[in-house]
């Protein structure tokens, strides 16, 4: 199996994927754990996969996406972007609506 169709596999058969660096209990850097910490937040069920651990996956996610960047969040297979614009869409309300929209539970917050 390419790390191409591995990538495919993960984001077709998970609600919400997060590519990032380290694992979602202990993330390896800043960013990744900004967007952890977000989806922690909304009490997003998610799978975390560790880019770390692997160069082929590290590079494979970059041209898969043709995204440079890591921490890579994906919504029933739709990329949705790194960091900064996880932040942004959350703090506009736009990230939880378009869980809504795809139709994966988020917690109630106040």
């Amino acid at each position: 199996m390419s790390i191409q169709d591995f990538i495919k596999g993960e984001v077709t058969k998970n609600d919400v994927v997060l590519f990032m660096k380290g694992t979602p209990q202990f993330p390896q850097c800043g960013f990744s754990g900004q967007v952890v910490q977000i989806l922690d937040h909304l009490g997003v069920p998610y799978k975390g996969l560790n880019v770390l651990e692997s160069a082929d996956l590290r590079d494979g996610i970059k041209a898969y996406s043709n995204w440079p960047t890591i921490p890579q969040l994906y919504i029933k297979g739709e990329f949705v972007g790194g960091c900064d614009i996880v932040r942004e869409m959350f703090q506009a309300g736009e990230l939880q609506q378009a869980f809504k929209d795809k139709g994966v539970a988020v917690k109630q917050t106040a």
